[in-house]
């Protein structure tokens, strides 16, 4: 989809609803119930993090939204596909901000080419025990992507058809960070498979845009 479309199209985004719940369902991993369930007191004092669902236009103008491959450490979300995005610092006013940040510091887009066009339903992932709040934004300009070494192993850029066709959405066994092996949904976008609340906000997301477009 040419970007300038695309442009038009989102402007309406603030006059949608949140599908929420009923878009987290989709890709809700099978062990989710009973890791909440665990987590019960651990909830109360859950850390706080910001992340950035980004379009821009690519080269050729079509409609692209960045994701990256996070590098494998001893963590336990090693070596999976998200948004940018982190924890919020001392410097943050907001979780909006933590996002922006976040996002110059993994993928090196200016945060003056970042515009805030929606936030989204917040995501508990429990087994880091974070709650995420998700935001979409827009670069009007094409990126010069300069990933962060050290906890970015890769830059994906995703066609947005690409990401609302159907087809791309799969089960695969995945390893959990319990070591338990397990079907999921998940996304399948350029090829590498996107499962857990990545896939739970990116499903909210997809649901959105289907509205506009």
């Amino acid at each position: 989809m040419n970007f300038e479309d695309f442009l038009t199209a989102i402007s309406k985004i603030e006059n949608i609803s949140l599908p929420a719940e009923a878009s987290h369902f989709k890709m809700v991993p099978p062990f989710r119930q009973e890791l909440l369930r665990r987590q019960r007191k651990a909830i109360k004092d859950a850390k706080k993090a910001g992340v950035l669902a980004l379009f821009y236009p690519d080269k050729s103008q079509k409609t692209t939204l960045v994701l990256i491959l996070r590098k494998t450490y001893n963590g336990v979300h090693s070596a999976q596909v998200g948004f940018p995005g982190g924890k919020l610092e001392d410097q943050d006013k907001s979780l909006q901000d933590a996002a922006v940040r976040e996002t110059f510091e993994e993928v090196g887009v200016p945060i003056q080419n970042i515009k805030v066009v929606k936030q989204l339903s917040e995501v508990y992932i429990p087994p880091s025990n974070f709650h995420v709040q998700p935001f979409i934004g827009i670069s009007e300009s094409t990126p010069e992507f300069v990933k962060q070494d050290n906890e970015v192993e890769a830059i994906i850029e995703i066609d947005l058809l690409h990401f609302l066709d159907d087809n791309q959405l799969v089960t695969k066994t995945v390893t959990t960070s319990y070591s338990i092996d397990v079907e999921v949904p998940a996304f399948k976008l350029n090829n590498y498979i996107v499962w857990g609340a990545t896939a739970m906000m990116l499903s909210e997301i997809k649901d959105m845009l289907k509205q506009m477009l």
